[in-house]
């Protein structure tokens, strides 16, 4: 159905889940309906750890939310017409890569007009490889909407956790970069790796440590990955009203 109908109305099917958060546990009364996909880009570069981090933040999601995303999320290319069947893309790199052919342009252009949300993720640690070949395509992409950083009073900092900067792996700049299509962000790029905080190796240990901050660190980029993805499905639902009597436990209970 995703396919046909594509991200704008995968966004409509989750509305329900969204005003329904809950901070601890799983909700069942949406089911397979809120079977959200968080689906990994391949595209050169360092990208084929993405699926490992999209099946960690899928289970956190699952964990925290009344959202359930598949715990075995897939992986596709901004060349193929699956892209078009999550509301939410995680594209993570470490290297430059070739240059987008056409169709990839077209789709990515695509795929934000329709309603879709990517996060974008440098794993380098402050390398500059891959971080000027993402500028580079995002401006072929969108010459008209360049990356600005994201205010720290921004939703995304309060769409379900309260935060006051981004972490990931790394502690990173103090903000986020954002491309804003009309009322809302449509791509996040972050320099902290966040997928780098969210890693686990095949026995279920972190895969990577977290600097300087730690395990505090690592769940405040765990609660930033939940951000992003509550704020990528509930993009026309992010009002603090919806999330108010979770957000004063929140303040309540000093977290």
């Amino acid at each position: 159905m995703w396919a046909v109908f594509g991200v704008r109305w995968s966004r409509l099917c989750l509305v329900l889940a969204c005003l329904s958060v809950v901070p601890a546990h799983r909700a069942s009364a949406f089911g397979e309906a809120t079977g959200v996909e968080l689906v990994s880009l391949d595209v050169g570069g360092g990208s084929t750890e993405a699926r490992s981090v999209t099946e960690r933040l899928a289970w956190e999601v699952r964990k925290r939310s009344s959202v359930e995303p598949i715990l075995e999320p897939g992986r596709t290319r901004l060349d193929k017409t699956s892209m078009f069947r999550s509301p939410f893309l995680y594209w993570r790199g470490n290297d430059e890569f070739p240059p987008l052919g056409e169709e990839a342009l077209e789709n990515l252009r695509k795929y934000i007009h329709r309603g879709g949300f990517i996060l974008i993720d440098d794993a380098t640690a402050g390398g500059d490889r891959f971080d000027r070949a993402i500028r580079r395509e995002l401006l072929r992409a969108f010459p008209a909407l360049p990356l600005r950083e994201i205010s720290p009073d921004h939703t995304i900092y309060r769409s379900f956790y309260l935060l006051s900067r981004p972490v990931g792996r790394v502690e990173g700049p103090p903000f986020l970069e954002g491309i804003t299509y009309g009322d809302r962000i449509a791509i996040v790029y972050s320099r902290h790796d966040i997928g780098g905080a969210l890693q686990r190796d095949k026995l279920g240990a972190w895969s990577q440590a977290v600097v300087p901050g730690g395990e505090r660190q690592r769940e405040l980029a765990i609660r930033l990955s939940v951000n992003l993805v509550l704020y990528a499905l509930c993009t026309d639902y992010k009002d603090d009203q919806v999330h108010a009597p979770f957000i004063m436990r929140r303040r309540g209970a000093g977290r």
